[in-house]
């Protein structure tokens, strides 16, 4: 996998922009912990959707509900999808591994997102996304079930995946101040994503 990593992601992403956001489900199979990180957060609180892509379907539910979101990703045509989309909404580029927004939110979630980084990488990640919560704020972070490497694909081409162990993830997360919350491995109401929501301690 050498080849492998973030930056050949981006590309793959950024070639395939238009082909990903026709074949992303519309089903919200992620539904329900939606609901469950949303109710952390305050009413028409602050979200960062770190690795926002398209902003379908993550984004787009969580502006319905009412929440103002800013969102980031490091493929610029991912986010002229979102533009186009959702013109009111706040959309940047950036890359999550120099994560650096001047600015706090109630809650972030990187859905499908924070696990094409490093091991080495996801540890120095989580605690810039630590910085950028409100005291109490909520993290949820889709993962592996178990520590390693593997691949996924995207329009055909392989793509880089990694993960901490749920524990080596408590650990890092108490690190910098967060708390696990929640965690499911595998979930089968939710696609066979493995999910954990984190807190921020302060609040």
């Amino acid at each position: 996998m050498a080849r492998l990593g973030p930056d050949h992601t981006r590309e793959v992403y950024a070639r395939h922009a238009e082909t990903f956001d026709a074949q992303r489900s519309r089903a919200l199979f992620e539904a329900r912990w939606l609901r469950l990180f949303a109710g952390g957060l305050p009413e028409k609180g602050r979200v960062l959707d770190l690795g926002c892509g398209s902003g379908r379907p993550i984004a787009g539910w969580l502006i319905g509900e009412g929440y103002r979101v800013t969102g980031t990703d490091f493929a610029a045509p991912m986010l002229e999808l979102a533009r186009a989309a959702w013109p009111e909404a706040d959309w940047r580029l950036g890359d999550m591994r120099k994560l650096d927004m001047g600015e706090t939110f109630d809650g972030i979630i990187g859905w499908d997102s924070f696990f094409h980084l490093t091991p080495m990488e996801q540890r120095d990640c989580l605690p810039r996304l630590a910085e950028h919560l409100e005291p109490g704020g909520v993290l949820m972070l889709t993962v592996g079930h178990e520590a390693g490497e593997a691949t996924g694909q995207v329009a055909g081409e392989e793509v880089y995946h990694a993960s901490l162990s749920p524990a080596g993830y408590a650990a890092a997360l108490e690190k910098c101040g967060m708390r696990l919350t929640a965690f499911q491995a595998e979930d089968p109401d939710c696609g066979g994503h493995s999910v954990l929501i984190a807190r921020r301690d302060g609040a």
